[in-house]
């Protein structure tokens, strides 16, 4: 079909019909044609623009070296604050996944012989719009959902999450986020009253005790690890980790606790606090609440019970504790290890616990402090419309809608009042057949999701499942009844939050291949073959959504309204939220909480505690290895779905899927170095190559996150309060593979 007769089987108030020229990669960038073709010509040929890196939530700034008006070649920022002329493999090669050979360059659809098969965006559209709607009258509007993600940019995200609830009549959506980040928001939100991490990244240099819990920081956030060892106080640097890490290593102090025995580990390490005298009072009794209930709760957590436990004898309890309690500026930093768990939520609530007590927060080099994982992950908690209405206001406050509808400008009765399922909800509601069409945006749901041969048996229910995505070859897209090419970061425009709030700057640099759009203009085709434009009108580019969601945070915790425009975050390279109206930036770096006022009524921050409760699925005779998972090394990141497109960062990590196991282990198996094993648990088996190493200890596997083949194993566990999948833990078994086996 071409061009014309694209635009003239487009229905009237279709933006397809805007488009004044054919549908190449080679055209010009004009206001019609929705991003595709060259970058723009504010950016002179060979000049060099700056941006941040779209990879980890660190959120480093890059120099983009530009030819002819296209990226050719990227350097780190020496000025830029958060990694000072610093850049991580993957940062260096940020440029590579966009030429990849297999990206989406055109919709894909699949036929009734089942084979995927290009079309134009046109009948994409209208298939999109029918199939959707179709199960919508048949089964109600909570026959449909969407899963989003923390990897494309806020004001995408914000456009997301309102066409589908507001202008499509979605109940339920939710993120990829919720995998790696929902334990930090639900313990902030209900600790100090908002999700609002504390710190600047400056803290890791000015604490003199840094206390690293379920963080491998040198692997999973390199830049952060230079952060610390930039540090001039020689401090005490101290991991809480079952594992010997790289960041263990390089500790001063390590504490190899058992699995998930974190939290009775935190509260008998706050009971000898408490006991012994080594806290703060006056800042207990003039800025928290509930202190005399939590002392109480501890009080059952004896030192002896604590080391029976963890595994952590009483004598390294009490230097632990005498370490912070002679520490004057003690930081306390978490990760993975902690969110993953079946009972996160209460352990992050114990670390912010210690720091409220001990009065380590608000002062540099103090904090309790959530280490973001994806590069978006904070603008998708504000922004996706998911867990919280547009700007961390409340589906169910009514003033919060009437409010968020008045910004708008849509009718207050289009918003939800209450919010809708959380992401392992979604997949029982596939699994129940209560959901039958499916919208994933930018995620690989088919690879993360926790029990993963338990969701590609869930996805082949569903009757429509769109994924779009910038590849069109992930596992999730092989499930796909109809895929939309979607341009990636470097290839357009928008804003990143990362782990220290910092508002930072995303540019289009480079042309997006084939008929690929970015996902902000998906969106706006949506709209506008749904039928909703009118609802979005004022949603013309992401810089104008900017504007909208600055109104939308003015008067909020995460207040930017004093953030002037993109200009503005580009010259300060990035800004920290909060900036409210009028204010002046003084300091490129700005912590929370300085004034000791937190965001419940009373402006007190909460001690939130709870029982400990059993692990999901604890060793057995049969299955008698305990399974750690993580990150492998700092050129991998999460599915390898851009890292694998690097032939520099492929050489830079094993290329098969590995298993650490400890030495004495090994041996009563008959296991030796690089021999080949089987490790098996109740969901699923796997081959991997046997690791060898005294860094894991006795009766436990460690096996990294990023392999297809892991989350084959992974037991489908959640927190009850953030319902975060536990990843970290689950019973297995491992044994030799015998030669003979292997060439069968």
């Amino acid at each position: 079909m071409t061009t014309k007769e694209q635009r003239e089987a487009a229905p009237e108030n279709s933006l397809l019909r805007e488009w004044t020229g054919p549908l190449t990669s080679d055209i010009t960038l004009h206001p019609g044609n929705f991003g595709l073709g060259k970058v723009p010509a504010k950016f002179q040929p060979d000049a060099t623009t700056t941006m941040v890196c779209g990879f980890c939530s660190t959120g480093c700034g890059l120099n983009i070296h530009l030819k002819e008006g296209r990226a050719v070649n990227l350097t780190p920022q020496t000025n830029y604050p958060v990694n000072l002329g610093m850049a991580c493999p993957k940062g260096w090669e940020a440029l590579t996944p966009l030429q990849a050979p297999d990206r989406a360059t055109t919709p894909y659809l699949r036929g009734k012989d089942g084979k995927l098969e290009p079309v134009d965006w046109n009948e994409a559209m209208t298939v999109f719009t029918e199939r959707f709607k179709d199960i919508q009258t048949r089964h109600g509007p909570a026959s449909v959902a969407f899963l989003g993600t923390g990897q494309i940019v806020t004001e995408e995200m914000a456009f997301l999450g309102a066409l589908a609830k507001f202008g499509m009549g979605m109940i339920h959506g939710d993120g990829n986020t919720r995998q790696c980040m929902a334990t930090a928001v639900t313990a902030y939100k209900e600790s100090f009253g908002f999700d609002a991490p504390p710190y600047t990244y400056r803290d890791f240099e000015e604490s003199d005790v840094l206390v690293f819990i379920g963080s491998n920081l040198c692997i999973a956030h390199p830049i952060l690890w230079q952060r610390v060892l930039r540090n001039p106080n020689q401090p005490e640097i101290i991991v809480i980790d079952p594992r010997k890490t790289e960041t263990a290593m390089a500790a001063t102090q390590h504490y190899p606790i058992r699995p998930k025995s974190d939290l009775t580990f935190l509260y008998g390490l706050a009971n000898i606090l408490i006991n012994q005298g080594w806290i703060n009072p006056d800042y207990i009794n003039q800025h928290t609440a509930g202190f005399e209930d939590f002392k109480k709760h501890v009080q059952a957590f004896t030192p002896e019970m604590t080391a029976e436990a963890s595994g952590i004898d009483v004598k390294q309890l009490h230097h632990l504790a005498e370490t912070i309690h002679q520490g004057k500026r003690v930081s306390f930093w978490w990760t993975m290890g902690v969110n993953q768990s079946h009972e996160g939520t209460r352990v992050a609530q114990a670390i912010i616990n210690i720091a409220l007590m001990t009065g380590n927060i608000g002062r540099p080099g103090t904090g309790a402090n959530s280490i973001t994982g994806q590069c978006n992950a904070m603008g998708s908690r504000l922004f996706s419309n998911t867990t919280n209405l547009l700007g961390g206001h409340d589906f169910k406050d009514a003033a919060d809608r009437e409010r968020v509808a008045s910004i708008l400008g849509i009718d207050a009765g289009l918003i939800p009042n209450q919010t809708g399922w959380a992401y392992d909800q979604i997949i029982d509601g596939i699994d129940t057949g209560t959901i039958k069409g499916l919208w994933v945006v930018a995620t690989n749901t088919a690879h993360s999701w926790i029990n993963q041969s338990s969701i590609q048996r869930i996805f082949a229910k569903l009757e429509f499942l769109v994924v779009q995505d910038m590849y069109h070859t992930t596992e999730t897209a092989q499930f796909a009844h109809l895929i939309l090419p979607a341009a990636a970061w470097g290839e357009k425009d928008g804003t990143f939050i990362n782990s220290e709030r910092r508002i930072g700057l995303v540019k289009k640099v480079a042309p997006a291949p084939g008929l690929a759009l970015s996902d902000f203009n998906i969106f706006k085709l949506v709209a506008a073959y749904w039928g909703c434009t009118e609802l979005f009108a004022q949603w013309r580019s992401p810089e104008v959504v900017f504007q909208i969601i600055k109104r939308l945070s003015h008067g909020q915790p995460c207040d930017f309204s004093g953030i002037l425009d993109y200009k503005m975050i580009d010259a300060a390279g990035g800004i920290q939220w909060p900036l409210q109206q009028e204010e002046k930036l003084l300091d490129s770096e700005r912590r929370l909480f300085g004034d000791g006022i937190f965001y419940h009524g009373d402006g007190k921050a909460r001690f939130i505690f709870g029982e400990p409760r059993e692990m999901s699925e604890p060793p057995d005779a049969e299955y008698p290895f305990i399974l750690l998972t993580g990150r492998g090394t700092s050129a991998q990141w999460h599915t390898q779905t851009r890292t694998a497109k690097s032939a520099v960062l492929r050489r830079l990590y094993p290329e098969s899927i590995y298993a650490e196991i400890n030495p004495s282990d090994a041996a009563r198996r008959g296991i030796t170095a690089s021999s080949w094993v089987e490790v098996t648990s109740r969901r699923g088996r796997l081959k991997a190559k046997a690791f060898i190493t005294s860094t894991i200890a006795t009766g436990q596997i460690f096996i990294p996150m990023h392999y297809a083949q892991t989350n084959q194993l992974t037991f489908p566990s959640f927190d009850p309060y953030s319902r975060q999948p536990s990843y970290k833990s689950c019973a297995v078994s491992i044994r030799a593979i015998h030669p003979k086996e292997q060439n069968a």
